[in-house]
């Protein structure tokens, strides 16, 4: 198949105003992609709703691309600011064609991007976002257009979502006897979390939840959870958890301020689910980034892991090919298929206030028991992103460390789908040899097409 050139592994994302997300080309985008959903629905006529997270630039191209969808004839309702899981309820409770949300996740606020939702919650396949870019491409009407569409919020859309959240617990489920601590990173979750808690009748404290279209993600949220964490152990909470700006991951805080990512969430919720025989397959699914020490902790279990490669979608095919209803990534995109078919950062504190509750357990001593191996990840930012085993010394360093590590560890060298880095995970029980083995190919890779690097430990 062709490669695309406009989508990543999330969607269509880049810095706002500049292609592809100057005004011309999201008019066009929306041209193609009502023209591709007419295909879609056959003899129906397509509906589609957006919605948009806090970014200053969120609302103009919401109504740049509600011009070019409508262009074609397809009704678009709009939801204002809501989650990207918010989206996909919608898209799924209503029937739509499809659901698209204005968002760059957890990027800074200048990015932003658009994803869309079938109404079974998949995102667009590789064939039909390579469709709408060539249909792109070919579109020279628009040139030097690009009308704006007026869009007035349906609160009702927002309610709906939230009606749909507390629903998930229980009626007579015991609630936390301590706070929580809730950082919104002043994006979506800040429309969302402080109502849905309030209703719930949970206490909570809750952070970076005053959104300026600037602040998104600015230092906070699942990326920066630092300040969550020591929050957290303040104010002796119960837990503590951190959005993105999209509110699709959640990063979490155990009662002393230590952090955890997706694969303590997985190791808390897939036995939990298997004692209620409701682990499909007594299994979850992975990316080639959850730790080692995961897969061996669920073994013990009597619980497989398989790999997928990493990016949400990737995890949803594999749990949809296999059969699994459990599935996610470190990054806190956790996907429990039973309730939804994206990541949703709120269901996933749902859900672990849900085994809290009926186990009796305090998050802390849910997650304890995965002690994961000593891991670094470090993101070297590229020029251009040729295939890294044609780079001679790249590949050579590589497998002269996996030939060092054996089976004591692992190598993962990829791009990534939405930003123009290499990344480097390297994960041992030896820490010293993972952070030796790390800096060869950090410096491999820079040689040869980067320049300085960031580095994640672990």
């Amino acid at each position: 198949m062709q490669t695309r050139k406009l989508f990543g592994t999330d969607g269509m994302r880049g810095k706002a105003g500049n292609y592809p997300l100057d005004p011309e080309t999201v008019f066009k985008f929306g041209k193609a992609l009502g023209s591709l959903l007419e295909k879609m629905n056959g003899a129906g006529q397509p509906q589609v709703v957006l919605g948009e997270d806090t970014r200053e630039s969120g609302h103009q191209i919401s109504r740049t691309l509600a011009a070019g969808i409508r262009s074609t004839g397809t009704p678009l309702f709009y939801a204002g600011t809501i989650t990207t899981p918010g989206v996909a309820f919608l898209t799924r409770h209503h029937r739509f064609t499809a659901g698209i949300m204005v968002s760059a996740s957890h990027n800074p606020y200048y990015d932003n991007g658009i994803k869309v939702f079938s109404n079974s919650g998949l995102k667009l396949s590789d064939a039909q976002e390579l469709e709408i870019e060539q249909s792109i491409e070919r579109d020279q009407s628009a040139n030097g257009q690009h009308p704006q569409e007026d869009l007035l919020p349906n609160p009702e859309f927002l309610r709906e979502y939230v009606g749909y959240l507390r629903g998930l617990l229980p009626a007579d489920l015991p609630l936390p006897n301590k706070p929580l601590v809730v950082d919104c990173a002043n994006g979506s979750a800040s429309r969302v979390a402080p109502l849905l808690l309030r209703e719930i009748g949970i206490e909570a404290r809750i952070l970076n939840a005053a959104p300026d279209g600037r602040n998104i993600n600015l230092d906070c949220g699942s990326l920066y959870p630092a300040s969550m964490a020591r929050e957290t152990h303040a104010a002796s909470a119960c837990l503590g958890v951190a959005f993105d700006g999209d509110a699709d991951r959640a990063i979490f805080a155990t009662s002393d301020g230590g952090l955890t990512d997706g694969d303590h969430i997985l190791y808390a919720a897939a036995p939990w689910y298997d004692r209620l025989q409701k682990l499909n397959g007594h299994a979850v699914v992975g990316t080639l980034m959850t730790n080692l020490a995961l897969e061996h902790a669920l073994a013990r279990c009597g619980i497989g892991l398989k790999r997928a490669a990493v990016g949400d979608r990737y995890v949803l095919e594999e749990m949809l090919r296999s059969g699994y209803n459990l599935g996610g990534e470190p990054s806190g995109h956790i996907i429990f298929a039973d309730l939804s078919l994206v990541g949703d950062g709120i269901i996933t504190l749902l859900q672990m206030l849900r085994i809290l509750g009926e186990t009796g357990a305090t998050f802390t001593e849910a997650v304890s028991g995965l002690q994961q191996y000593p891991q670094v990840i470090c993101n070297v930012p590229v020029r251009e992103k040729p295939p890294l085993e044609s780079i001679p010394e790249v590949a050579r360093t590589v497998e002269g460390c996996r030939r060092e590590l054996g089976n004591s560890g692992r190598i993962v060298v990829r791009y990534s789908g939405t930003e123009p880095l290499a990344r480097v995970m390297v994960e041992a029980q030896d820490a010293s040899a993972v952070e030796l083995h790390a800096a060869r190919i950090t410096r491999a890779i820079e040689a040869a097409i980067g320049t300085a690097a960031e580095t994640q430990a672990h």
